[in-house]
């Protein structure tokens, strides 16, 4: 579990109103970790709390999961809104919104995403961590969907799949039709 929190919060982004827990949720399951200690272990390299429980149940360094959390993606601000407003954008925030979205307000999540990742960006000089995320994000509860992360990642065992994944699937019948073949 220490694991899939590291990978689920490093593909998030956050805002002015800033997330204060997240929360993984399963069904009727739904456990929340306070971004405070989040931030704090991306600071300090120390776990508290739950999720100091969770990373030792996960069998996960706090150190790893920290380095994870400070990882910065460059990303320039403008040339990202203006693909997170296309329509392969819109469908990328639509397969990420399975995931990742506001804890009571699922019909919202899109518009979440790309504001904490905007804002995200616009706050930190055109890069972007999961805690800037999560700082950028704006909504209280940040829920990871569990079975549908588990679900993304069993779909890819490497980053370049999930990559892939990402950018490919949402393309399932616009894609242009592969090189006509000559006479032969």
């Amino acid at each position: 579990m220490g694991s899939l929190l590291g990978l689920a919060l490093t593909a998030l982004p956050l805002g002015a109103q800033a997330a204060e827990q997240v929360v993984f949720v399963s069904g009727a399951f739904r456990r929340s970790i306070p971004v405070a200690d989040l931030e704090l272990l991306a600071k300090t390299g120390q776990a508290e709390g739950l999720l100091a429980d969770v990373l030792r149940l996960g069998r996960q360094k706090p150190q790893d999961v920290a380095k994870l959390l400070n990882q910065r993606i460059s990303l320039p601000l403008v040339l990202t809104s203006r693909l997170l407003n296309t329509r392969i954008g819109e469908a990328v925030l639509n397969r990420v919104s399975a995931i990742v979205y506001p804890l009571n307000a699922k019909g919202v999540a899109v518009p979440a995403l790309r504001a904490a990742t905007i804002i995200g960006l616009k706050d930190n000089s055109d890069s972007l961590s999961a805690v800037a995320f999560l700082r950028a994000y704006p909504n209280d509860d940040l829920a990871i969907s569990l079975p549908a992360l588990l679900s993304t990642v069993s779909k890819a065992s490497s980053i370049a799949e999930l990559v892939r994944f990402f950018s490919e699937s949402p393309l399932d019948g616009l894609k242009a039709p592969g090189p006509s073949k000559g006479p032969s």
